[in-house]
């Protein structure tokens, strides 16, 4: 058999490699610390793909898989577009009408090769399901420089509209060369089991399962945010699955069994169906994985504290009030100083509770709020009352005071605005817009929309853009989240971006923090997936006696930025005079791209700045121009190659 080694030396940045299919193609790259990365492709019909995968270093060859193929199964349901809001629906229910399940399945054909900066691409056939009416495609492998990381994708477009789709993906092996397969369990040890003859899916921690043999191992996981379209729940849906000869990712096409809006594949779009893929020694390749989200945790940033908000836990009327044993350290509380954050804002009341009175319930259900809240808070954690009230403006929307507020969301005839209360001290009765406002005014307090554009708030904030009370400084602006998913999208929650960059133009300043929006939170849930963070730029955490207004203001002034985790932007300037932006960065996974967004109030501008010189974790700063003649405002965004990112807020000139 004829056997081609490529080089990586000689490959030049914009160098391409067209391959004949009866080949057999070696492709080396460099994989940190004086270690070689090899791929040994069978590109013949018939023989495996991965004939081997290894390491080398100093004479020494680990073999960390051979033998085995990169397998993929699509399953396509129907979105529907009809009933709310396009592409932007989240209430769709896609498992429960008809949809097909496929493997997709590789032609081989030729290989093309790349190499540009520091990323191998190598690109394989064609992929097609068995009716290649509905998805076709190629394979992808991305091999990132400095690091045992790849990424295995299958590259798929359809023609079919009102398509949402869901997928399973791993590798199979002919001939398996491990002995066991390890992975964390839910409460964080790791555990080490046998080759089973049926496929397991099972529920794990850090979403990786590792084939581990004598000489190597290898690492299988999917992008930590990316591959998990939005739920109302972030159960943990046994997201990976191993065999006796095989290991992958999974998603259970049943959700939470709430909304299951699965992902978009909008005709014509390049859906990225891929998994990564980590090599190393033993078992521990496990906690390299993990290494690329911090743990599941969100890292001290000196000058920052982090903020989490929009949480439906219900901790006061499913158990305080529910007269069941009130925990000391609430299992909810221990995730969250488990994932380190500082601080969290409530969204309680969400369902149960009586916001529009009788008085006496409604004071009786605020003061346990207050007064747990008050009791969990501590030096090093602020747990912030609040709702989501969703009366008076429209839509729905998030309301937080700089300390607690009693107030009942009913005004009745002769009943006064304010009042006081013998045991609860000031009473506000609210009835309609104008007394909301009034209470915000008077209390310092904000108030934001949530998931804009969609789900509840579907047409909002547009319909209220020129309300007084959304121009009011009040009203900070609305919040982000990864919703809806398309993995043909090399960043995360577009919807929300691009009404920040439509605030501004509207000259209004606005905010856009992040938001979680999810229920139950449990440490056996698959809560990183699904959670993001602010880091506000704030020193000394407040105290709960002493009220937080210090968050309000620093969410208000724009001093914060927001992330997935993986990617954050310490400092972020904004030359005017001299139109440039500098800014630092922090990251694990190698980065993709940052794109510069600036406005004029009334186009928007993107100025890409392409990032595929970067390896896997790295910090740097930047200092880019940028042509700022008319515009108003700037603002940063930064996007890795597992589509985790990070955005700030935007910059006024004269600010």
């Amino acid at each position: 058999m004829k056997k081609i080694v490529i080089y990586l030396a000689a490959i030049t940045v914009a160098g391409f490699f067209y391959l004949s299919a009866a080949a057999q193609t070696t492709v080396d790259w460099p994989a940190g610390k004086g270690t070689i990365g090899r791929l040994v492709l069978g590109t013949k019909p018939g023989d495996p793909l991965f004939r081997s995968v290894e390491m080398l270093k100093k004479g020494e060859v680990r073999t960390c898989l051979r033998d085995a193929d990169a397998t993929f199964l699509l399953r396509v349901g129907t979105r529907d577009l009809v009933s709310q809001n396009g592409w932007n629906i989240f209430f769709d229910k896609v498992p429960l009408k008809p949809y097909k399940t496929y493997k997709v399945k590789l032609e081989k054909g030729g290989v093309k090769v790349t190499r540009h900066r520091a990323r191998t691409v190598v690109r394989i056939g064609v992929m097609e399901t068995a009716d290649t009416a509905v998805f076709r495609g190629w394979l992808e492998i991305t091999l990132y420089h400095g690091a045992p990381l790849f990424n295995v994708a299958a590259v798929l477009h359809t023609l079919r509209d009102s398509t949402a789709i869901l997928y399973d993906a791993g590798l199979v092996s002919r001939s398996p060369g491990w002995d066991s397969v390890s992975y964390y369990t839910t409460d964080e040890v790791r555990h080490s089991v046998g080759l089973p003859n049926n496929t397991v899916p099972q529920a794990v921690k850090y979403r990786a399962v590792a084939a581990v043999g004598k000489k190597g191992a290898l690492a299988v996981f999917p992008a930590p945010h990316q591959y998990f379209y939005p739920l109302d729940e972030a159960f943990n849906l046994k997201f990976v699955w191993y065999s006796r000869n095989g290991i992958g990712i999974r998603q259970d096409p049943e959700g939470d069994h709430r909304y299951v809006p699965w992902f978009n594949a909008p005709p014509g779009t390049l859906q990225r169906c891929g998994f990564f893929c980590l090599m190393g020694g033993g078992a521990d390749v496990l906690d390299a994985v993990r290494r690329y989200t911090h743990d599941d945790a969100y890292v001290r940033l000196p000058g920052y504290r982090t903020y989490a908000s929009h949480f439906h836990n219900e901790f006061i009327s499913k158990v305080v009030l529910a007269g069941k044993p009130v925990p000391a350290d609430p299992s909810f509380k221990q995730v969250f100083r488990r994932m380190g954050v500082d601080m969290v804002h409530l969204a309680e009341f969400h369902g149960p509770g009586h916001p529009r009175g009788p008085d006496s319930l409604r004071l009786h259900e605020l003061h346990a709020l207050f007064t747990q809240c008050r009791r969990l808070s501590d030096t090093g954690f602020l747990l912030m009352p609040g709702e989501e009230p969703n009366e008076f403006f429209g839509g729905h929307w998030l309301a937080l005071f700089p300390k607690p507020v009693y107030w009942v969301m009913s005004h009745k005839p002769g009943q006064e605005f304010e009042t006081k209360d013998p045991v609860y001290g000031d009473v506000y009765h609210i009835g309609d817009t104008a007394e909301m406002l009034q209470l915000l005014e008077k209390e310092d307090g904000l108030a934001w929309t949530a998931h804009p554009r969609t789900k509840g708030s579907t047409g909002y904030p547009d319909k209220y853009k020129d309300a007084g009370f959304f121009r009011s400084d009040h009203w900070l602006g609305a919040a982000w989240k990864a919703l809806p998913a398309d993995l043909s999208q090399p960043s995360l929650g577009r919807r929300a971006l691009d009404l920040l960059d439509d605030m501004n133009n509207w000259g209004l300043h606005k905010q856009l923090s992040a938001e979680a929006d999810i229920f139950s939170i449990e440490p056996e849930n698959e809560m990183y997936a699904h959670m993001n963070i602010n880091y506000l730029r704030m020193g000394r955490l407040p105290v709960f006696d002493a009220g937080w207004g210090a968050v309000l203001d620093t969410l208000r002034k724009g001093k914060f930025f927001s992330t997935t985790g993986e990617v954050l932007i310490p400092s972020f300037v904004v030359g005017w005079n001299s139109s440039y932006v500098r800014f630092s960065l922090q990251w694990t996974f190698p980065l993709h791209f940052a794109e510069i967004v600036s406005g004029d109030e009334m186009n928007v501008y993107h100025q890409r700045i392409d990032l595929d010189d970067t390896e896997s974790f790295g910090s740097r700063e930047w200092r880019v121009p940028v042509n700022l003649h008319g515009r108003k405002w700037v603002r940063l965004e930064v996007w890795d190659v597992a589509a985790n990112g990070a955005f700030t807020q935007s910059i006024f000139q004269g600010d």
